[in-house]
């Protein structure tokens, strides 16, 4: 492969084209779409598609992009290691640490569960990618990542070699605007009836919960948006569109900052959550802060709050 031809395909897929690519190579957009088109006959897979008068990355192309990502950023990191070196600066050495978070944990989750990996006594570096659970396993497979936070264990449908380590589990809490509060009747949760509501999406593993929830409660709520992006969902609740749900466990950080109000909790939907790894028994000292963390502080305060049924 010419990397030549690889960081032009790199530059044209982060500026959103050839011309904007060009521009910052200081080279025309037809000698730069000609060396991409190279690179393209090289792999025997189309990298770029029209769409319009744009270009968008194929499903290929996007697989290039990360690779890319990764080879460039190494390269860079072997430049500034070097100079550095050669500067005499004293470096301390720093622990990289790559996670994945499937993209249906909700933000502030993440960040609670992550946050003790930045407390150790050595310097570490946080790197983190979020993504649909199949696509993560494939990372983790590759030990493009050392850890993986999911909602769901790894099984045996993924040809994954990996270990589940349960970090524990929330009941979940349901929250709505002020404004929109005022127009519920009841208390919760007969308020949800024909209420407007924000639901996460049919892969999400609380939906069915969820669903279940509703038959045996006998309650109808209107849903007006499905969302597999839990953020989304959460700010287009902060502007009055519905009620939506959040795990329990992160209660005062949602209403802070959404500014919303808790209607109420239920016991009966629980969302685990687990931290995937190759390693059967941790090794890893971020991932062993982040279980300890979570086992003893995180989710043990939560198993100490009462919820309604």
């Amino acid at each position: 492969m010419n990397f030549k031809h690889l960081h032009y395909f790199w530059m044209a897929a982060k500026a959103g084209g050839v011309v904007k690519a060009g521009e910052q190579l200081h080279i025309s957009p037809q000698t730069l779409s000609g060396q991409i088109k190279l690179l393209e006959q090289r792999l025997g897979r189309k990298l770029f598609r029209k769409s319009g008068r744009q270009l968008e990355l194929t499903d290929d192309g996007r697989l290039a992009l990360r690779y890319a990502d990764d080879i460039f950023s190494l390269g860079h990191a072997l430049e500034a290691d070097l100079r550095q070196q050669r500067s005499g600066a004293a470096r301390a050495e720093v622990l990289e640490f790559r996670v994945g978070l499937e993209d249906a944990v909700a933000k502030s989750v993440a960040y609670r569960l992550l946050e003790p990996a930045l407390h150790l006594d050595e310097p570490v570096r946080l790197i983190c990618i979020e993504g649909r659970f199949p696509d993560l396993m494939a990372q983790l497979a590759l030990h493009r990542v050392d850890l993986v936070i999911a909602d769901e264990p790894l099984t045996r449908r993924l040809s994954v070699q990996g270990f589940n380590h349960a970090l524990g589990s929330s009941p979940m809490s349901f929250f709505c605007a002020p404004s929109l509060r005022g127009q519920l009747v009841g208390d919760f949760p007969q308020c949800l009836n024909g209420a407007p509501m924000l639901i996460p999406g049919a892969t999400a593993t609380t939906r069915s919960q969820f669903e279940a929830w509703l038959t045996r409660h006998q309650l109808h709520p209107r849903v007006v948006g499905e969302f597999d992006d839990g953020a989304l969902m959460k700010a287009f609740g902060r502007e009055g569109t519905g009620v939506f749900m959040a795990p329990s466990v992160v209660d005062a950080e949602t209403q802070s900052q959404y500014g919303v109000e808790l209607l109420g909790q239920s016991s009966e939907m629980v969302e685990d959550f687990y931290a995937i790894s190759v390693e059967r028994r941790i090794k890893h000292p971020c991932v062993a802060a982040i279980t300890q963390a979570a086992r003893v502080d995180l989710f043990a305060q939560r198993a100490e709050t009462p919820v309604a049924a």
